[in-house]
């Protein structure tokens, strides 16, 4: 019986050495081996004193062996009713140590791209979901073998002698922590500022978001002290452009031919897919906008005072690392003008029973991506000057044409202005963007020649605007007015800064 015993024992102890033998072949032989069962990470640590077959006597001691326990990281609620995500990149693969906030993977919604961030520390152990898939809220996302409490192993004399290399290796290149939201993070993400190097003002050592922006203002403006020479003064700074101007002849202004990028073409079969993302949120906007009966309204503007006023605003804009268009203008201008057409800047419920007077100018202006059609918001315009008005603008098209922009940007809209002129065309049906009650298209600048009072011929910027309005609450002449307003702060640009607050 007794040796029957022994000879189990001693085949289970060889078949064990063996196998850590050849799992760990590259490591020395004091080092501290680990081996997968199951998918965890068990340390296991033998050590033989004494080995007597067909004996009683031996000494086999055993380290307490401990499993890492793994946590199933499901889909949060987003928010905005999504109960599924398009899965668009993943971050991290199995084998991979993440901490808390770091980027996960980014998802695509019907609404906008969402970089979804880790809640734990740990190591990803399993991904639930291929590039391409489809997510849905509530389920697992990924597996996470969170971190092992301490002082939960015990340990032999061996073992504490010889520690491990790689627990040291890890200890050294640990990344200091940070405190900071979701969101402020995210921000740090989009524009690569490394949270370490950020200035912490909140309570606590916690970063803010106004950290991070004045963080990156501060680059900003390192870059362009840096390409200034050192030995040139401040007049000789101001001078310069205006020197190479006048150096330089003035060359005809042409607009590239638009070339479309090539589609994959499919010979010989028809191919189908699944309507999803961007799209499939256009579909089911459109259909609740049909519902809404539609008044358009449109006109033509002169901005030829307009068009010198706009170089003055580009080259100040410039020298602060700003892209200064029309949009801005347009923009303010129109949130001026609601301020004395607040039906304008309302929505109403399902039944069209109640209106809801939005305090907020959040202004909308549509963007064509390479995902299709999305409409981001300037949030409070008519807290904002014309230049922050534009540095916003700037932010949201960067984010839109990487495909990051968040339920944030693309939420709260109450008053939209699209602009077609920048591709072609003059005059436009825009659709309205339900809950919102109005929306303006804004057609390209061209010189044409217009009647002056005295009956003479002259060449004048002229801009086309097509507008539509919910036609159950607001009427043709509170259109026509608002549009009216609108006309005159763009054609007379004085009146713009006389009532600008």
């Amino acid at each position: 019986m007794a040796a029957a015993i022994g000879s189990r024992l001693k085949l289970t102890l060889i078949r064990r050495l063996t196998l850590i033998r050849d799992l760990n072949l590259h490591r020395s032989l004091n080092s501290r081996p680990r081996v997968l069962m199951s998918g965890k990470a068990v340390l296991a640590s033998v050590a033989v004193t004494e080995f007597v077959p067909q004996s009683f006597s031996r000494r086999i001691h055993l380290s307490s062996v401990s499993s890492l326990p793994i946590v199933q990281f499901k889909l949060s609620d987003i928010g905005e009713g999504i109960r599924e995500v398009h899965v668009k990149e993943w971050f991290v693969g199995v084998g991979d140590r993440v901490a808390q906030f770091d980027s996960i993977c980014e998802v695509q919604s019907d609404k906008a791209s969402v970089t979804i961030t880790s809640r734990y520390d740990g190591v990803i152990s399993k991904l639930h979901y291929n590039v391409d898939d489809i997510a849905l809220v509530g389920l697992p996302l990924v597996d996470i073998e969170v971190s092992e409490p301490s002082g939960s192993e015990t340990t032999s004399d061996e073992e504490q002698v010889h520690s491990d290399p790689e627990g040291v290796h890890t200890a050294a290149h640990k990344r200091p922590k940070v405190l900071a939201a979701p969101s402020v993070r995210r921000l740090s993400f989009e524009h690569q500022v490394d949270l370490s190097k950020v200035t912490a003002s909140g309570r606590g050592g916690r970063i803010l978001k106004e950290d991070v922006l004045a963080y990156i203002e501060a680059l900003k403006v390192t870059k362009v002290v840096d390409r200034v020479p050192e030995k040139m003064d401040v007049r000789e700074a101001r001078e310069q452009p205006a020197k190479a101007s006048a150096d330089t002849p003035p060359q005809p202004k042409t607009s590239p031919a638009y070339v479309p990028r090539l589609q994959h073409a499919v010979l010989g079969q028809d191919k189908t897919e699944p309507i999803a993302g961007i799209r499939k949120a256009m579909a089911k906007a459109m259909v609740k906008s049909q519902a809404v009966p539609h008044f358009g309204y449109s006109d033509e503007v002169n901005l030829s005072s307009l068009v010198e006023l706009r170089l003055v605003f580009r080259d100040a804009a410039k020298q602060r690392g700003v892209n200064f268009t029309y949009m801005p203008i347009f923009i303010k201008a129109a949130s001026m003008a609601l301020h004395y057409f607040p039906i304008l800047n309302a929505s109403v419920d399902e039944k069209c029973e109640n209106i809801t007077y939005k305090a907020s100018h959040n202004i909308g202006f549509a963007m064509d991506t390479e995902a299709g059609l999305v409409v981001p918001n300037i949030k409070n315009v008519q807290t904002l000057s014309i230049f922050e008005v534009a540095k916003e603008l700037n932010r949201l098209k960067d984010l839109g044409d990487t495909g990051k922009l968040g339920p944030a940007d693309l939420s709260g809209g109450t008053f939209t202005i699209s602009n077609i002129g920048n591709i072609g065309g003059t005059y436009a049906k825009p659709v309205i963007f339900v809950p919102e009650v109005a929306i303006g298209a804004i057609g390209r600048i061209q010189m044409l020649p217009r009647f002056d009072a005295k009956g003479q011929i002259i060449p004048v910027h002229v801009m086309n605007v097509s507008w539509s309005a919910d036609h159950r609450i607001i009427d043709g002449a509170t259109m026509a007015r608002f549009s009216n307003l609108w006309k005159s702060y763009l054609e007379n640009p004085a009146t713009l800064i006389m009532d600008l607050k």
